[in-house]
């Protein structure tokens, strides 16, 4: 087998039951883990307008470059979403089910494992 570079930036990684790894843009594998890594230079790049969701396992959110915001939707309405401020070489873990979204401080590289089934993403409301 040759073994060649991978571009993180423009490839996720999948981490195949078994032991083996496809690569590849916006390939779904719902039988394994999915990395991703991103420069993100603005909101519209970690879709900061949106509410995500892994219901069938927890997020690695880790920033390795920059800082950013990552946001818990509140599990009870007249509650506020809860802010995790992450900083170079930090990372939090989302729970499973959990919706939560990312905004950026600065322009910031950003790495996220997940099991993708079932991932979701909602619009979030005008302030909220």
């Amino acid at each position: 087998m040759t073994v060649t570079p991978i571009d993180l930036f423009g490839s996720a990684l999948h981490l195949r039951q078994g032991g083996t790894i496809r690569t590849g843009a916006g390939v779904q594998d719902e039988d394994g883990w999915r990395l991703t890594a991103l420069h993100a230079k603005t909101g519209a790049d970690v879709h900061a307008d949106h509410w995500e969701v892994h219901p069938e396992a927890e997020e690695v959110v880790s920033c390795l470059i920059g800082k950013i915001r990552l946001y818990l939707r509140p599990e009870r309405p007249e509650r506020p979403e809860e802010e995790i401020r992450l900083t170079a070489g930090t990372a939090a873990v989302v729970p499973r089910g959990r919706w939560h979204r990312i905004e950026l401080d600065v322009p910031s590289t950003i790495m996220a494992v997940t099991l993708p089934r079932g991932s979701r993403l909602e619009k979030r409301a005008a302030g909220r």
